[in-house]
């Protein structure tokens, strides 16, 4: 039901009402075990009731069977005790392929007989090309994706308007990422509208989503030796999705240390981690446009716990948050933050630094949004193994890596032609009654 309906009836978000935990000698006993394995042995205690061993294993080898590498997820040393997790060998080059191949799946599944839907969604990038390659062709589905115009790379935009199948649908909104979040959560919470059209969640308001990306956290560890070794990992985040599926995986039994949240010149995260406050200040455009956020949803669900999951509280502060535009902690949430993440914050002068000096000491190109990660681990320097997330290939976006470095980084082969395909999308204002006649419309 929580991958169907994807926001509460009430407007809020799922999280699990309790967590399946591993213990060490569990964890030691998947070493061995391949992505697509793994994934069975993560993904499937949440399944109970939904979905059988049996049918997840399918959907599960067929969401990772047309990744590029042979790791699925692999590891790439850049110094002695830092490693990066390379999670862009998917179709999109992006770590969203991660969650929503698999999600489509979920999906189509999930649906009765019979039952044609829409899947809506907002992206700062590099959730629509997922969302769309992992619902492309699907006969039950049409899928709709809101984007900034104009505020996302000519790659991310391209792998957007040029698949060409007839339910996908880009919409280009002139606005901010949080101007098409905001329409999005606002359709889930019309409890009529969404029955009428029969809504599905496709960005990481949806739990299905955060529970698939638990999965390369115990992949990255245990191939670094865990659970003998506690590890760190750096994790470049706007919607704090990414690494609310590492607190996850840490509340599983995964020996992780420090969980750093990598944010770049929007960086309401890593002022809350610092102040204590959740404060909006706007939304600047920067090198690491995915990154461009300023209200996290999935940081609403960090906050349920830090409310003691007491879900009334926490309604009554978001809903002054929407007023006043900001929410103080108290003292002992703020520690209970602290003590669960550090985070820091890297501008774009700091992140073609860290492209151009990562270059230059191990001849490896960084995407702007993996360098905010490396610079941050890079300036916090925590102790022990850290790694950090490559959450998109290079290619994505060539410009900042040749201001950077003076290389443009080639698409890979399947995506070559990218700039010679015909693009189709849609203009919209920041309008939530023309988004809801376009998707009656459908």
């Amino acid at each position: 039901a929580a991958v169907l309906a994807g926001l509460a009836s009430d407007g809020g978000l799922y999280v699990p009402s309790s967590m399946p935990h591993f213990t060490p000698q569990q964890i030691a006993a998947m070493a061995e075990l391949s992505y697509p394995e793994l994934a069975l042995e993560i993904i499937a205690p949440f399944a109970v009731g939904s979905f059988t061993r049996a049918q997840l294993k399918p959907m599960i080898d067929a969401a990772y069977g047309n990744f590029r590498h042979a790791a699925i997820a692999p590891l790439t040393q850049l110094g002695t005790d830092h490693f990066v997790l390379e999670l862009f060998h998917g179709p999109t080059l992006a770590f969203k392929d991660f969650a929503l191949q698999l999600l489509g799946h979920l999906l189509e599944a999930s649906l009765p007989r019979g039952t044609r839907a829409v899947v809506l969604g907002a992206t700062s990038g590099d959730t629509g090309s997922a969302a769309m390659a992992g619902c492309m062709g699907r006969d039950n589905l049409d899928i709709v994706i809101l984007y900034p115009h104009g505020r996302t790379s000519d790659v991310q935009r391209r792998q957007m308007t040029t698949l060409g199948a007839k339910n996908i649908h880009a919409l280009a909104v002139d606005g901010t990422f949080d101007d098409c979040q905001d329409m999005v959560k606002t359709l889930f919470a019309d409890a009529d509208f969404r029955a009428g059209t029969q809504l599905l969640a496709v960005n990481s308001i949806n739990i299905a989503r955060v529970l698939a990306q638990i999965v390369y956290y115990f992949y990255a560890a245990l191939r670094l030796g865990a659970p003998a070794c506690r590890l760190n990992f750096t994790v470049p985040t706007g919607n704090f999705g990414d690494i609310y599926a590492g607190y996850l995986a840490r509340a599983m039994g995964l020996p992780i240390g420090q969980l750093i949240i990598a944010s770049n010149r929007n960086d309401i995260l890593a002022r809350c981690v610092a102040t204590g406050e959740y404060t909006m200040a706007g939304v600047s455009a920067s090198l690491s446009p995915s990154m461009d956020i300023e209200i996290s949803s999935n940081f609403e669900r960090l906050l349920f716990d830090l409310f003691g999951r007491d879900g009334t509280a926490l309604s009554a502060a978001m809903n002054d948050f929407r007023t006043t535009k900001t929410l103080k902690l108290t003292p002992a949430q703020h520690a209970d933050l602290t003590a669960a993440f550090a985070a820091h914050s890297i501008d774009d002068a700091g992140t073609l630094q860290c492209i151009k000096r990562t270059y230059e000491k191990s001849g490896y190109l960084l995407d702007p949004h993996t360098a905010v990660g490396v610079g941050v681990t890079g300036h916090l320097a925590p102790a022990g193994t850290t790694v950090t997330l490559a959450t998109a290939h290079p290619a994505k976006f060539p410009d900042a890596v040749k201001q950077a470095t003076g290389i443009t980084p080639p698409l890979p082969a399947h995506l070559a032609d990218l700039f010679d395909r015909k693009e189709r999308f849609t203009p919209m204002g920041n309008d939530l009654p023309a988004l809801k006649r376009f998707i009656v419309g459908l």
